[in-house]
């Protein structure tokens, strides 16, 4: 994310599928009289993905998991600098929408449609570039596990090292996120700092952790690129399952698994502790990866 003063908002380009193809989701505001896509600007302290998922839920009626980040849009509003952060969703859900004083309008069309409908060029771009995207097979929310203190101060063998309070801090503020894209499965490394990163996931969705040896770091005697290409094709095998999956992985294996996925050596893929990924894959690839 680009650290930006002024008023930050967004939201998304909420889909779903037709029997004429994809149809996206345009908003009404009678304030403005303006067609435009569901946003909103962030609470203090929000995450904007979060906020994106809040909004559009609340002025489409639509309950959207986030896949693709899409182009973020700049203009001016109220005198200040304005940046609005948009997600591609599919919508899952949809209640019946009632008319606001916000909202009083929501309609469903085809893309080419909402973009000649659009009262606004930025929205035009999002959209445009919504619509070169190929299909989403599967979204994954890779994350490295939680602070656990030091190697060095915990003495016994190092799988067991558990999170410490600042870990279950992040790994409670990781679960608000995971959850977002609805996963069906949780994968974790052995250790148990990754297993309990994504226990308060667990217990938010109801899920079990599957414990899989393919996400954990190289053993003394093992050949880092082993792990590393292990993890990958893990990550990919998930992918292409046309489900949801939240990953938790370790600091010695995402960067290399990531730079083998994206095909991109130039671009920096550590990943803090408690940090993580929103993966989104088309078929046998990766489409996006983009930080949480």
């Amino acid at each position: 994310m680009v650290a930006v003063t002024g008023i930050r908002a967004a939201g998304g380009v909420a889909w779903r599928p037709s029997a004429e193809g994809v149809q996206v989701c345009l908003v009404h505001r009678p304030r403005y009289g303006d067609w435009s896509l569901p946003k909103g600007k962030l609470e203090p302290g929000e995450h904007p993905l979060l906020a994106a998922v809040r909004e559009v839920a609340e002025e489409s009626d639509v309950r959207g998991v986030p896949q693709v980040r899409l182009p973020s849009a700049r203009y001016r509003s109220e005198g200040q600098p304005k940046v609005v952060d948009y997600w591609s969703m599919r919508a899952v859900a949809e209640g019946g929408f009632q008319p606001g004083t916000e909202v009083d309008d929501v309609r469903w069309l085809a893309v080419d449609e909402a973009i000649r409908l659009v009262s606004y060029p930025h929205d035009a771009e999002v959209l445009a570039a919504f619509a070169a995207l190929p299909p989403v097979t599967g979204t994954v929310a890779l994350v490295r596990h939680a602070h656990a203190g030091k190697r060095a101060t915990w003495s016994g063998p190092d799988i067991g090292r558990p999170l410490d309070a600042e870990g279950w801090a992040q790994a409670h503020l990781l679960a608000g996120l995971v959850a977002l894209i609805r996963p069906q499965r949780l994968l974790s490394a052995s250790a148990r700092r990754c297993v309990q990163t994504l226990d308060p996931t667990a217990a938010l969705l109801d899920l079990p952790i599957e414990i899989c040896g393919d996400l954990d770091e190289p053993q003394p005697g093992q050949q880092p690129d082993e792990r590393i290409l292990a993890t990958a094709a893990r990550l990919l095998e998930l992918g292409g399952t046309d489900g949801r999956a939240a990953v938790c992985s370790q600091g010695k294996v995402l960067p290399g698994a990531l730079e083998r996925l994206t095909g991109r050596a130039d671009k920096d893929f550590t990943t803090p502790k408690g940090g993580g990924w929103l993966l989104a894959f088309t078929a046998d690839r990766l489409l996006a990866a983009d930080r949480l």
